[in-house]
């Protein structure tokens, strides 16, 4: 009876193991047959994935509560059967002598200890299993972790952090008693090193194993090896040319696992290495080492590249503007020109900077717009794309770690109210402008420095759009950043902090259709926050009468 149980439990089994597979793999031909979502490129779209890992967890607290019952009863059972067949087995014939005795054993190995062999095999997981697989199409993949990490070492070099600062969670903006305030364990650490190592980025491989191995010497429990981590570290820092230092983490490494045979090899080769470099160092005679440090200081200070001043700026460093230059900058009530409407409620204008001039509006948009927008954009939400110029494919643009959306006036009264009121404060038409649209940053989000108007070498930039160059930018802040997120201007120095419900102007174009290339611009990375913005690119068409052309070039 209980083999035919069994084989009818196992037969069931393999129906529903049958089941599952073709239910998996019509979830994974789902899955990708949709587009990969990139959620490290915005905040607002990860939030969704909160809520996800909240319902996983619920079900599998219920499986556990299933588990906990399932176990309850067959512990009940156990003990019953435990107290019954010690007193039987004390006088075995006596104890059977009693012919209902007879008859509750026959019962209970015929029948009921299959019962309770079929409720130990009962799978309880199944209601939890559904719900993993049909949730897994919605998870982050390898490119997100990536991408993630990434982002966690371009935060690190563009605001000079250490790895002790961002392993415990102490960043910039981050006060006391901040509730989502996280620290990162070994595994995280080690991860983070393995992902620069995969990119032979040995900089940051050594960087992050170190502090791995910090936090193994401090006493932290993990399941990472010290081994593993040495064997990485020593790796990456002879990687980099630094013989001694990857010697001494190798004889360390040999000194926890002697038998270490990758390390044993590299123990050799290493002070072979060394050897022949300190021998080479001898011979160098000093008027070479001279003339290397002569070569080192030239050319110091004289120019930085772009990228520098852009991380300078970022950080709050960088050209500051003289106090002569900051006397001329001012806050004022703007009345559009003499618009009706501001007139009576005229708006706060403040000066940013004076060349290019960038101009900020105070409390210009209102909660209940930009949370509309908000609502409006998310689902629409898609990471920003290029066309590769060889191939013609579009492709993820790298340089931005972000998603946006486009809004058009007809969808809603608040988008059109919003285009009518950048017309009536800027005095330009914005029938010929793009649609609003709307970015959401990522972890660590970004732009990097780029230009909105469409330069000489690019003189197809707008040719579909037949309105010409983008004259004028308009961006708003939809949400304030507690650390990183500014607009910076390397060309000039100008740095302008996100603050919500203000908006920022500035020409791109001279009034003679000449490209400001002082006008180049980026986005910093987002260190702690969440950076919403919503920008209207205003083009020439239109704009003829409004901003009549200046006969010089400059003008």
């Amino acid at each position: 009876m209980c083999d035919v149980r069994r084989k009818s439990y196992l037969l069931k089994r393999v129906k529903m193991g049958v089941r599952s597979v073709c239910c998996i793999l019509l979830f994974s031909l789902l899955n990708s047959s949709s587009a990969h979502n990139d959620f490290f490129t915005s905040i607002g779209h990860m939030t969704d994935l909160l809520y996800t890992e909240k319902d996983l967890v619920t079900s599998l607290k219920d499986y556990i509560k299933a588990e906990e019952s399932k176990l309850e009863q067959v512990k009940q059972w156990a003990e019953k059967l435990d107290a019954l067949t010690a007193t039987a087995t004390q006088d075995p014939e006596g104890f059977l002598g009693h012919p209902v005795n007879a008859f509750k054993l026959m019962k209970r190995l015929n029948t009921e200890w299959g019962e309770v062999e079929d409720l130990v095999l009962k799978d309880m997981s199944d209601g939890f299993i559904s719900n993993l697989t049909i949730q897994r199409q919605y998870f982050p993949n390898d490119e997100d972790q990536t991408g993630a990490a990434k982002a966690l070492l371009r935060l690190q070099d563009t605001y000079q952090l250490d790895t002790q600062t961002i392993s415990s969670g102490d960043l910039p903006g981050v006060t006391k008693g901040m509730p989502f305030k996280s620290t990162m364990t070994v595994e995280d650490c080690f991860e983070l090193g393995k992902i620069a190592y995969s990119d032979a980025d040995y900089y940051h491989t050594e960087l992050w194993m170190a502090q791995a191995l910090k936090q193994l010497d401090e006493g932290e429990e993990s399941s990472i090896e010290i081994v593993t981590v040495l064997d990485y570290l020593s790796y990456s820092i002879y990687q980099q040319g630094e013989l001694e230092r990857a010697l001494d983490h190798t004889k360390r490494l040999l000194s926890v696992d002697p038998e270490h045979q990758r390390a044993l090899g590299n123990l050799k080769y290493f002070e072979y290495q060394l050897a022949k470099q300190k021998k080479a160092e001898k011979e160098q005679s000093v008027k070479e080492d001279s003339k290397k440090e002569q070569e080192k200081t030239v050319g110091k200070g004289e120019y930085l590249p772009e990228k520098r001043k852009y991380e300078q700026l970022c950080r709050g460093q960088g050209v500051r503007m003289s106090p002569r230059r900051q006397r001329r900058l001012f806050c004022r009530y703007y009345n559009g020109n003499r618009h009706p409407f501001y007139i009576i409620g005229p708006v706060k204008q403040e000066d940013e900077w004076d060349r290019p001039r960038i101009i900020r509006y105070h409390a210009i948009i209102t909660e209940k717009e930009m949370e509309k927008v908000k609502e409006l954009a998310k689902p629409r939400l898609r990471r920003a794309t290029i066309s590769n110029p060889i191939t013609g494919v579009l492709e993820t643009a790298q340089y931005r770690i972000s998603k946006s959306a486009w809004l058009a006036a007809y969808e809603h009264p608040v988008v059109d109210l919003i285009n009518q009121r950048i017309e009536d404060i800027t005095g330009l038409d914005v029938k010929t402008a793009e649609e609003l649209q709307v970015a959401n940053y990522g972890v660590g989000g970004q732009y990097e420095p780029h230009f909105d108007f469409g330069r000489k070498d690019e003189p197809d930039a707008f040719k579909e759009l037949g309105t010409g160059n983008r004259i004028a930018t308009w961006l708003f802040y939809m949400s304030d950043v507690a650390a990183g997120g500014a607009t910076v201007f390397p060309e000039v120095g100008a740095s302008v902090k996100p603050m919500k419900g203000t908006a920022v102007f500035w020409y791109n174009l001279f009034p003679s259709g000449e490209g400001d290339y002082s006008t180049r611009h980026a986005a910093c990375p987002v260190l702690l926050g969440n950076k919403w913005v919503s920008n209207k690119w205003i083009h020439e068409r239109g704009q003829e009468f409004r901003r009549p052309c200046g006969l010089k070039e400059a003008d």
